[in-house]
């Protein structure tokens, strides 16, 4: 049996600018950092000839075509394994909660399978293998940065050409600037679940059409991206916190899904608690509510629990999918 673990992500700047739809006429930039959360899988040869699938679901089926769960079905297609197989996942937080799980889970069932294999493959093709199932086979409007981020993990940088190149450069902080922005983050989950595609398919549909706007919107994105890796170089966590506030106003105004009225309330009362800015992390629509405070994050937290809602500690920049154990 191998179980692997892969870690879910934080997406610092530059989220959207990884769909097909923009980086292929545009080209994408996102700073993104893996956390110390994480999807589990097992993957255990059966002496039945079938295959046995536990998620959330469970199903037991004859051959790998019959699988109702399309990333799974896929990835045993890519890799050509057709049966006598368990395969379990588990995560330590709910999926649609904007941490990128559906990358996590296909990176670390990739990485779990090619051992079972023998294979031994680089962590970009782990990645690269992950968006060809997401993205092109199942055309799920997913974007490069989950499967990267998953596979490689730290803090690092996404520049993705116009024809899908993805250069993942490591963000080298000072400690100090390092330790500074981990106080200063503060994560509270909404309690809201809901999937990303919801809110990418409208965003993809509005830059595929060249809606003047939207695409305006995320060529701003992309500039704060860029604008906030600057402000970690420098160390100026502060100026990172007032550059989320601006990325937010620019995310929200892209497309009426990515927040709602009790999302927006939340987001003021943290603001007037003391936040520099923050964020919906993930696509939007609810999941966990970032806020970046160099000073005030005992308001904040007081704040946010007066609503009910629960923090969550979150450390960035761990490594990437590995193996767990092997037996």
């Amino acid at each position: 049996m191998i179980i692997t673990k892969t870690p879910l992500r934080v997406t610092l700047g530059g989220g959207g600018t990884d769909l097909k739809s923009y980086f292929s006429r545009y080209g994408g930039f996102v700073a993104t950092a893996a956390i110390d959360k994480y999807v589990y899988v097992a993957v255990n040869k059966m002496f039945e000839n079938k295959i046995r699938l536990s998620y959330s679901e469970t199903e037991i089926v004859d051959s790998f075509q019959n699988i109702r769960h399309p990333l799974v079905r896929e990835a045993l297609r890519l890799l050509r394994l057709e049966r006598n197989l368990e395969i379990v996942s588990v995560a330590d937080l709910p999926s649609n909660t904007g941490l990128g799980s559906s990358g996590s889970f296909t990176v670390g069932l990739l990485h779990a399978l090619h051992l079972l294999k023998g294979d031994t493959v680089a962590r970009t093709v782990l990645a690269e293998e992950a968006c060809k199932v997401q993205m092109d086979i199942l055309g799920e409007p997913e974007g490069k940065q989950d499967p990267y981020i998953a596979a490689v993990g730290g803090i690092v940088n996404l520049k993705i050409r116009k024809d899908g190149h993805v250069t993942a450069s490591r963000v080298r902080l000072k400690e100090d600037a390092l330790k500074e922005l981990q106080e200063s983050l503060l994560f509270f989950y909404t309690g809201v679940k809901r999937p990303s595609s919801l809110v990418l398919r409208h965003q993809q549909e509005a830059v595929r059409r060249d809606e003047g706007e939207a695409v305006n919107l995320m060529h701003r994105i992309k500039d704060l991206a860029f604008k906030i890796q600057s402000a970690l170089l420098r160390g100026d966590i502060a100026e990172f916190g007032r550059l989320q506030h601006e990325h937010w106003l620019a995310k929200r105004a892209v497309s009426s899904a990515v927040s709602n009225s009790q999302i927006d309330r939340w987001y003021e009362i943290g603001i007037k608690a003391g936040a520099l800015g923050g964020k919906l992390l993930g696509a939007g629509g609810g999941g966990f509510l970032m806020f970046c405070s160099t000073s005030n994050q005992a308001r904040i937290r007081k704040a946010m629990a007066g609503e009910g809602l629960r923090e969550i500690n979150f450390t960035l920049g761990v490594g990437g999918t590995k193996v767990a154990r092997e037996i």
